[in-house]
């Protein structure tokens, strides 16, 4: 029996980076976990402990500072610039990952008016992307993660299958809440601001005026309209936990419960993933290697 080393990477994870724009008296901030990771030949140090090919991660870690010193920008294209510096530091290094995920803060109001350089941290969403060079080929992905929804009705659970296991109630009115986390491929090189805004809002708009009969529907829908906001976006995944909500029991208590009071359960959750794409473009799955929590 032979034995070889297989596919390998490394580098520097979560580091965290405040970039603050002072080129004006109203100060802009962006607040930044970026990780990094090489690919190539790490043959000699994996087998004889020769460092000779590792560009240390403190080093990519420094890197991540040093390039934000000029600017973060969008992340999609901070991550484009890290990556492209990467892969291209040695001829050794053939390819090279960027993910970031962007934390958000609000202005403090005042008066009425948002504050020149005072900020409040923003709900639990987060704006990702993950970039990878792979030799003469870029790949982006951008994202979302931890934005949570609900809708109060117009979702049913029913026709599913029954044994002696099965103690759930069919329903054709429920609360249906998750929080969505979504990463989208493109082909092309849009407008990110923008485009992230449209998807964002067919992602919204969907899961609020579908009617659900199951959220694989609703996940389905959810990632079509992301797709047809933009013919350069080629597949979308998303992971989307069923944040369930049960009718609680009143009845000892001499009440009835018309659909008012809930019971918001933590754990256990169905846990919902897929991915839509168009089938007329071509896979990319080294753009998702190394992203974990999807099919």
């Amino acid at each position: 029996m032979g034995i070889e080393l297989g596919p390998n990477q490394y580098g520097k994870a979560e580091v965290r980076v405040v970039a603050v724009d002072r080129s004006t008296s109203r100060h802009t901030i962006k607040d930044l976990t970026v990780s990094s990771a090489l690919r190539g030949d790490f043959t000699g140090a994996h087998l004889a402990g020769d460092n000779g090919h590792v560009l240390a991660t403190d080093t990519q870690k420094n890197t991540v500072y040093a390039f934000a010193r000029d600017g973060i920008g969008e992340i999609e294209d901070f991550g484009l610039r890290l990556a492209r510096h990467f892969a291209g530091a040695y001829p050794w290094i053939v390819g090279a990952r960027v993910e970031i995920a962007e934390h958000g803060w609000d202005r403090i109001a005042v008066g009425g008016a948002g504050h020149d350089h005072a900020f409040a941290r923003a709900g639990a969403e987060v704006r990702t992307t993950v970039v990878t060079v792979d030799g003469d080929t870029e790949h982006v992905l951008s994202g979302l993660t931890g934005l949570v929804v609900l809708k109060t009705t117009a979702s049913a659970f029913a026709g599913f299958p029954r044994d002696r296991y099965t103690t759930l109630a069919e329903t054709d009115d429920r609360i249906l809440a998750t929080a969505v986390t979504a990463r989208w491929r493109h082909t092309g090189r849009p407008d990110w601001p923008a485009s992230f805004a449209a998807v964002r809002t067919a992602l919204l708009e969907t899961f609020a005026t579908l009617p659900s009969d199951a959220l694989q529907q609703t996940l389905y829908e959810m990632g079509r309209a992301a797709l047809l906001t933009d013919p350069e976006l080629a597949e979308i995944r998303l992971s989307m936990p069923n944040k369930h909500h049960f009718l609680q029991d009143l009845a000892p208590f001499g009440l009835d419960n018309p659909k008012v009071v809930y019971h918001a359960a933590d754990r256990p959750y169905g846990l919902i993933e897929g991915t839509v794409r168009r089938d007329d473009l071509p896979a990319a799955d080294v753009a998702w290697a190394g992203t974990p929590g999807f099919c």
